[in-house]
């Protein structure tokens, strides 16, 4: 496959998945959004308390500032425009159960709810849970849900909204094709790169198909696809989702190290970014499989591990620079934009900005960015790759040309020609041709003259030979010229052409030549062959020289 049409290929897929990625978030927060206040749970409470106690919920300070435990959590009043189909949509947290009331405009009050356990019923993707409102004559008129067992790392009650039927549906179909399209992505970039490697077998495409990998899989957790599938805890399914964002980030680690020049991770650099590697999947298997008893610890050793690989990239791009790679501007191309939205992620994880749901999207969009920007860089290396390899090719065609070629004159030398030759199966001519006086030729117009000489006869062999005929120096000055014995060439025609070539100084040099007709199977066939062209020389030279004259091959 041409290697601008596989980098065209990419970049389609790129931008339908980067696509889906980006506006998976806005999707998700469709909907009326709902201003709520919190206030601890306390045992013996009830719901009609609480909707007549709204003003000592607390409506100003954040919601994790309060700690895990039980909360209640109520809304603002509802407007009276809201649907008597609404459906009540809020990001997914830990939590062990929630319950939400609803009170209607005649002072009635139903109630809803899911556990852990059951979360899958109404979870959408997205992580979105779903509730719709119990049916009722009158209209709803305001929200209170009561949460227990929150972990409280990221908040209580995170992005509620209210939406009709209508659009919780659209926003599922949506979301769903959305995701679809981020998995076909991915899946391709898979398969491609796979394909690839079969052919390559260079390190870095297993690396980065791990890393794609473990994002289709985080993707598949965190998107609350996995819930809806398994009916899987949801609880668990966070666990999981912690889990294989360390996985992720690890993985694009790997890539790292092996996407780029080996010279960049030489020294105390690969030990670090290993050492480095193996803290984040240590923290954030511990916060997978601690939570929630030991929660406030390893969810901040886990983000310490998450700003520990960020640092990477400053010594990783210092070196790569240093070293003058050749990847350095696609990696950096690569990790800029999943670097700023790890940052964010960074900064709400240690509570320093408020968390929004798009916030809990953007580590699905930074390693989608990555995985994006990657493959182009995988499609940089390869046509890199793809162009070292012809130039390699062109450097051995050339290698083998240089040794298989009289380095004088151009044609074949001794040994290859030899080579091609002994083996041949059907009878050939052997024709032998040696300048007569040579000697003396050096002697009257210096060596430079004579390889001129050489040069000279030498094109007058090759363009007086068919062209499936075997030309060569086979000594300083003899050449030998092997044709099949079926098309033979006429040795007078030979000596004639050479006759009438233009010599240096118009100097005039004649040539002896010696002819044979047999077989060329075995070596000793060649030395037969040799032997009785080369008696057919000698008798030329003895009969005085610039002519021809034709030997019988004897029994080997």
């Amino acid at each position: 496959m041409p290697i601008g049409l596989s980098i065209r290929r990419v970049v389609a897929l790129l931008l339908l998945m980067l696509a889906s990625v980006a506006v998976a978030p806005a999707y998700a927060a469709t909907g009326a959004p709902l201003r709520v206040c919190i206030r601890p749970a306390l045992p013996g409470q009830d719901a009609a308390a609480m909707f007549a106690q709204a003003d000592r919920f607390d409506c100003t300070r954040p919601q994790t500032d309060h700690g895990a435990g039980d909360y209640w959590a109520l809304s603002q009043p509802l407007a009276d425009t809201t649907p008597p189909d609404a459906r009540v949509r809020q990001a997914s947290l830990w939590q062990n159960r929630v319950t939400l009331y609803v009170r209607y405009a005649d002072g009635a009050i139903r109630h809803v709810g899911f556990t852990s356990a059951t979360t899958g019923r109404h979870l959408m993707l997205g992580a979105i849970v779903q509730l719709v409102l119990p049916p009722h004559h009158a209209r709803p008129e305001r929200l209170l849900w009561h949460i227990e067992g929150s972990l409280n790392r990221r908040g209580i009650l995170v992005s509620p909204t209210i939406v009709d039927a209508r659009t919780a549906a659209r926003t599922e179909l949506e979301m769903a094709a959305l995701y679809a399209a981020f998995a076909g992505m991915c899946l391709s970039l898979l398969i491609y790169n796979l394909a690839l490697w079969g052919a390559l077998r260079r390190a870095f495409q297993p690396a980065y198909c791990l890393m794609v990998l473990c994002l289709l899989a985080y993707a598949g957790c965190s998107s609350g696809l996995i819930g809806q599938i398994t009916d899987i805890d949801n609880n668990d399914r966070q666990r999981l989702g912690y889990a294989l964002l360390g996985w992720s980030a690890a993985a694009a680690m790997v890539f790292a190290r092996a996407f780029l020049e080996r010279r960049v991770f030489d020294g105390w650099l690969r030990p670090y970014t290993t050492i480095v590697t193996l803290f984040l999947l240590l923290a954030t298997g511990s916060y997978a499989v601690l939570s929630p008893r030991y929660a406030d610890i390893t969810d901040p050793l886990s983000t310490i591990g998450y700003m520990l690989v960020l640092g990477c990239l400053v010594p990783v791009l210092v070196r790569a620079w240093r070293r003058r790679s050749n990847y350095l501007w696609v990696f950096a191309l690569a990790w800029g934009a999943p670097v700023l939205l790890a940052g964010i992620r960074v900064l709400a994880a240690l509570n320093l900005i408020g968390w929004q749901l798009w916030i809990d999207n953007s580590t699905l969009l930074a390693m989608a960015l990555e995985a994006a920007f990657s493959s182009l860089g995988v499609a940089y290396r390869i046509r890199l790759l793809s162009l070292e390899r012809d130039a390699a090719r062109e450097q051995e065609i050339a290698a083998r040309l240089l040794a298989a070629t009289d380095p004088l004159t151009g044609l074949l030398n001794r040994r290859a020609f030899l080579d091609d030759a002994i083996g041949r199966v059907e009878d050939h001519q052997l024709i032998l041709i040696d300048i007569d006086h040579f000697k003396t030729i050096n002697e009257t117009i210096g060596h430079d003259g004579g390889d001129e000489v050489l040069r000279v006869i030498a094109r007058a062999l090759r363009a007086g030979a068919p062209p499936e005929a075997l030309v060569a120096r086979v000594g300083g000055e003899e050449f030998a010229i092997l044709v099949p014995a079926d098309r033979p060439l006429d040795a007078h025609a030979v000596l004639d052409r050479l006759r009438h070539e233009r010599m240096p100084f118009d100097l005039t040099v004649t040539a002896s030549i010696g002819t044979c007709i047999g077989p060329m199977t075995r070596e000793v066939d060649w030395k037969a062959m040799y032997r009785c062209a080369d008696r057919a020389l000698f008798e030329a030279k003895a009969a005085g020289r610039d002519r021809v004259r034709n030997g019988v091959a004897m029994a080997a």
